[in-house]
């Protein structure tokens, strides 16, 4: 297990006291679990109770990302400890006056569902603002690490507490679990980086983070075996407590002690990840290992009436649980730049998150028609066919990604516009010979999914019909502020694309780039233009204030 994060002071201090946090947490969850089974409620209505805490992560995470990529990540994850520290008090309190029901206790548990949207995407992405890149997948297994630790001792510790004070003191203990990280988010001041750029508009944010991953096949293929994950392997942790009370015929510590065994395995699975990680062992494999791993856990707990058999089960489970998240999320981190990491994990989170919500409602109606025994036996099935959704998807590996900004300086331009002057049209005209035309088309395939990728609007490819030799990439950004956002998202990964289009360019100079405006010709338009002074519209070259010549445009 790799332990260099922690030479950083501010990883190492967050890191203790979320420790201390996600053992109230988990707490609360035994609390709020036993109590719906002691409100007589119908294993369904159990299962919710999971969804409840999913749900808002699928409804929000977007959102939660946008803000965390467009504001200072440590007030938005402090603001959202805030909040969860208040609903806890009111979840403490209500329970205290025994004013719970199914549908409040539900509520609360959503209500903290939303505060825990709003703060993961915050939470991960300042992961690589407090370690190197190169640092970043231990970072996340620590972070697992820490999670599980708390999971293996905490519901224990919770079932023990529910069992003899009740719900109430689980719930109060959560409370006062955040306190610690408060305070160390409270101190930390972190530098901030200028941006010469304004914060963009929460929709666009959402809309160019919907943008980067519909056209990033490295995440959307995470995305799609993390949903898939989630909603086959969700069933053993959403009707545990029926597992616990019916299968294995035991009471809130046995439900805690089994919630124990998934966390020491989670534990185990963390640090075996870390030791596949350092063998460069495949990232794919990795993750049918724990495709594989949960679908025997389901199917022995799904069989099993002993404790101690479902205990041995739940920690295969753990381990195999945590070697898939944590290997989705750092293939995420590492698949995108800073300026999008929030929206890329948001985007992960309401996909694997949003499915475990469908997966808990799913096996928790099975399990109301046919038994929860069959039911999970059910699951078990479907996780064998995510481990062979791999032949199709295999989960890419991401380390040796450089995304990194590649370096771009705003052009010099003769006419005087406003940051929000457009449309702006940017043209760059090559000269190919007819020899090389199948390669320059297919970097000009990879060129448009980045152009897209980044915010660029109606790209299209033209060829001259009277010089077929030369051809034209064309595309649109709303205004002269979009158009250098779009230019400082490009990355040194995609460098080799401009390089390998330099190199089939046959002409006397190097590609010409004309960056236009567009204007209408009516007395109107002319008038609304004081700060342009009525000059004509400029063609420009390619060339930057510093004469070098810019093939992306």
């Amino acid at each position: 297990m790799q332990l260099a994060p922690f030479r950083h002071r501010i990883y190492r201090d967050i890191w203790v006291a979320s420790l201390a946090s996600n053992f109230g947490g988990l707490i609360q969850s035994v609390g709020a679990s036993w109590l719906m089974v002691s409100l007589h409620a119908s294993p369904g209505v159990i299962s919710l109770v999971q969804a409840a805490t999913t749900l808002p992560i699928m409804l929000f995470a977007l959102m939660a990302g946008a803000i965390a990529d467009n504001a200072d990540r440590r007030k938005v994850m402090f603001a959202a400890q805030l909040f969860l520290f208040a609903v806890s008090i009111l979840l403490a309190v209500a329970s205290y006056l025994d004013a719970l029901t199914p549908v409040s206790l539900l509520a609360f548990t959503f209500l903290i569902g939303c505060g825990t949207a709003f703060n993961g995407p915050a939470w991960q992405s300042l992961v690589g603002e407090m370690v190197p890149r190169t640092e970043i997948p231990a970072a996340v297994a620590l972070n697992s690490v820490g999670f599980n630790l708390a999971r293996s001792v905490g519901p224990a510790i919770g079932g023990v507490i529910v069992a003899s004070l009740g719900a109430f003191a689980a719930f109060a203990v959560n409370a006062v679990s955040y306190i610690g990280l408060l305070a160390v988010l409270a101190r930390w001041k972190p530098a901030i980086q200028p941006s010469p750029l304004p914060p963009e508009r929460l929709a666009s944010a959402m809309g160019a983070g919907i943008k980067y991953v519909l056209m990033s096949p490295t995440i959307g293929v995470v995305i799609l075996r993390g949903a898939a994950f989630g909603v086959a392997g969700i069933a053993v942790q959403a009707l545990l407590p029926v597992v616990a009370r019916d299968l294995v015929q035991g009471g809130p510590l046995t439900f805690g002690l089994l919630l124990g065994g998934f966390g020491i395995g989670a534990v185990g699975g963390a640090i075996l990840g870390g030791e596949l990680r350092g063998r460069s062992i495949a990232a794919e494999v990795i993750v049918r290992i724990a495709f594989c791993g949960s679908a025997v856990s389901a199917a022995v707990i799904g069989s099993s009436a002993s404790a101690a058999l479902s205990f041995a089960a739940m920690i295969v489970g753990g381990g195999s649980w945590v070697l898939a998240l944590s290997s989705f999320n750092a293939s995420v981190q590492l698949a995108a730049p800073r300026w999008v990491v929030g929206r890329a994990l948001a985007l992960y989170q309401m996909a694997t998150f949003g499915s475990m919500a469908l997966g808990s409602w799913m096996w928790g109606s099975i399990a109301d028609h046919i038994g929860t025994g069959p039911a999970l036996l059910g699951s078990a099935a479907a996780l064998l066919c995510g481990a062979a959704l791999g032949l199709r998807f295999r989960v890419p590996d991401t380390a040796d990604m450089n995304l990194d900004p590649r370096g771009w300086d705003e052009p010099l331009i003769s006419l005087d516009i406003r940051p929000r002057s457009g449309p702006i049209v940017v043209t760059i005209e090559y000269v190919i010979r007819q020899e090389d035309v199948i390669l320059f088309l297919g970097a000009m395939a990879s060129r448009r999914r980045v152009r897209i990728r980044d915010g660029a609007r109606n790209w299209t490819l033209l060829r001259d019909l009277s010089i077929p030799a030369i051809w034209i990439e064309r595309y649109e950004t709303p205004t002269w502020q979009d158009y250098i956002r779009h230019n400082k998202r490009l990355t040194k990964a995609d460098i080799a694309i401009a390089e390998t289009l330099r190199s089939l360019h046959q002409g006397p100079e190097p590609p010409r780039v004309r960056r236009l405006i567009e204007r209408q010709t009516t007395l109107r338009a002319a008038m609304d233009l004081p700060m342009e002074q009525h000059l004509p519209t400029r063609v420009h070259d390619s060339r930057d204030h510093h004469g070098r010549t810019d093939p992306h445009g």
